[in-house]
Parts: C-alpha cells; structure tokens; sequence
C-alpha cells in the first residue's frame, strides 16, 4: 500500500510557477490572497499538516506548533528568522530553514540605492517638485552630501555587508570602516578595502552609516539616543536590517531637530505600520520592506524554500542533506530522542 502523501500549506500567495511543482508530490495547501494570520489560525494551519512554507509575517512559537503533531518541517522564505522560536521548533524535533545566499546582492544593491536617496535627498527634492514647489533653479537647492570619497560605516559584516563595502569602496572610491562581531580575516578586508573599528569609532567617524547586523535580543535598539548622539550631525543612517534594531523615536527625533542630516528605512520595528514620527519628516526615505524584491531573486527565494521543504520531507536527499538549516543538529536530535523514549514505553 503506497504510503499517503504528506500534506503542505503555504502560508501566502509566492511564485506560482516555482510552487506548482510541488503538487505532484504532496498535497498542497495554498493560501490565494495576502493573509494577516492571527496566532490562533496559525495554530489551526500547522495542526494537521507535514510541513508549511511561511513567510517573516507568519510568526511561529510554542503556541502554534502545541497540536501540531504531524509537522516535521518549516520553511522560512527569508534569511531573517526572527519570527520563528528556533528553541521550540528544536524540542518539537521540527526542521526550520531559511534563504540566505541567494539574496545577498540583490537586498545590496536597494541597501545602495537608499544609501544615495537619502544622502543626495533624492525622494525629498521629488516630492517638493511634484508639490510645485520648483519656480527657478537655484544654486542651493537641495543640497546633499557626496558619496564618493566619503567614509561609508558597516555594523554587521556578513553577505550582505561586504555587497555595500564593495559597491562603496570599488565603486564610489569610498573609505570603508566597519564594526561585527568580529574582525573579517586580513585577505577579505583586503579584498574588501575595510577597516575593522570598535563601534564607538564606528558611529564618530562614518558619514553614512548601514545597518546589515541580525536582529537578537544583543542588538535590540542598539541604535539609541546616545549612539545617534556620537554620530556626525551632517551624517545619514541606513537600515536594512531589522526595524527592532533601531530606536525609531530617537531616530526621528535626531532628525527632526537636525542632529542627522538623513535616513533610509527599508525595515520597522512595528511593520506594516510605520511610526507617524518618521512619515511626518521629509529627511527620511521610507521604503515598505523591499530589498530582496526582484523577481529573479524572490523566484530564487522560493526554489530554496521549496528545495529545503523537500529535503526535509525526505523526498530530495535526506533530511540532513537540507540545503540551508537552521536547527537540523537539535531538531533530529530531537527526534532521536524521542523515537527512543517511545521504545522504552512499549
């Protein structure tokens, strides 16, 4: 008797002709419009299926996976994971993946663009112009600041943080200095032309500043009133990263009262919603979380989820041989353990 098919949800509307194969080999369960899940429907989703891609929307903790028995894999469409509590999906024995790599330089390059935006007040000399504004051209219009030899700041240098120290230094002829957890090795900075500096010295010396650290409990407002107070007042902040790492009333109150020249924020803290401190202000670009979305890197996103769903599942490789895990390690671990804890009952 062939065995039945594992049952899968996907949590909102992807890339259909990437997920469409999946229906030859499981049963699949679409959601068709953009859904905002309440944690109890994310309970009754996950309660009888195998496996779920899900979205950073889609936040999954003890809660939701409490009846779910069957579930034996998440996929996250996203290299963030925040909205996943890796710690209860681990004891539950359920894989958990995410899509690194493959967004790297696309999320680069809109981390580049709103570095200019800003910088050069781009959307603010729009709006003004389409506001009618613009009777006579003028010598100190919507005066900026230059990027090219200017000194570009990193906090947190992994993929996506040496995509902007190249684009600065190889393209703009920036100075590149950069603070992470620790020290790239010599070779890469090399490569890279970065300086590796303490974080203090980071925010004092940078004229534009990018955030490309992961959100954790560490780095929670880790930009604060007082950091933005050691940072040059003619300086500009980019965040796409994640919007829990900056402190956004202290944020659009540096520049509200000009203690930072500008801002560019692909991500919040609260989103969807956008606090009305920041939409108030015209020295801040303001962007609705789009820096992987291109359709050639949101396609390739979704092949990556599909990939580690299956492979989770068994149906391509093992379970081990997921392309990108999280928590494989302690998830069949987990498992181990379990099957032999029943072994003893019987």
């Amino acid at each position: 008797m062939a065995e039945p098919r594992p049952t899968v949800w996907v949590s909102q509307p992807l890339i259909e002709d990437v997920i469409a194969p999946l229906r030859a080999r499981v049963d699949l369960r679409e959601t068709t419009e953009v859904t905002v899940w309440t944690p109890q429907q994310l309970a009754a989703q996950l309660a009888d299926v195998d496996a779920a891609i899900v979205t950073l929307n889609e936040r999954i903790g003890a809660a939701q996976l409490a009846d779910a028995s069957r579930l034996q894999v998440i996929a996250n469409v996203g290299v963030g994971y925040n909205n996943l509590d890796v710690a209860a999906l681990s004891a539950a024995g359920i894989l958990a993946s995410n899509t690194p790599d493959v967004l790297t330089e696309t999320t680069a390059d809109l981390g580049f663009a709103l570095l200019m935006a800003a910088a050069r007040r781009i959307t603010e000399s729009e709006r003004w112009l389409r506001e009618g504004n613009w009777s006579q051209w003028s010598f100190q219009t919507m005066l900026g600041a230059d990027l090219h030899g200017s000194t570009l700041g990193i906090l947190g240098m992994g993929r996506i943080g040496q995509g902007i120290a190249r684009r600065g230094a190889l393209g703009f002829g920036m100075k590149v200095l950069y603070h992470n957890r620790s020290p790239l090795p010599a070779s890469t900075e090399a490569e890279l032309g970065a300086q590796y500096v303490d974080f203090d010295t980071l925010l004092a010396r940078s004229d534009h500043l990018v955030l490309v650290l992961p959100y954790t409990p560490a780095s929670h407002h880790i930009i604060d009133a007082a950091a933005l107070a050691k940072m040059k007042p003619t300086a500009t902040l980019v965040n796409i990263a994640r919007g829990g790492i900056v402190d956004e009333l202290a944020l659009a109150d540096a520049l509200g009262r000009g203690r930072l020249a500008a801002a560019a924020l692909d991500v919040y803290e609260g989103e969807p919603q956008v606090r009305p401190e920041l939409l108030a202000l015209r020295n801040v670009v303001l962007t609705p979380h789009i820096g992987s979305a291109s359709l050639a890197t949101r396609r390739a996103m979704v092949q990556l989820a599909v990939d580690n769903l299956l492979a989770g599942l068994g149906q391509q490789g093992s379970a081990a041989s997921m392309p990108s895990p999280i928590n494989a390690e302690a998830a069949l671990a987990a498992r181990v353990a379990r099957a032999a804890g029943n072994d003893k009952k019987r």
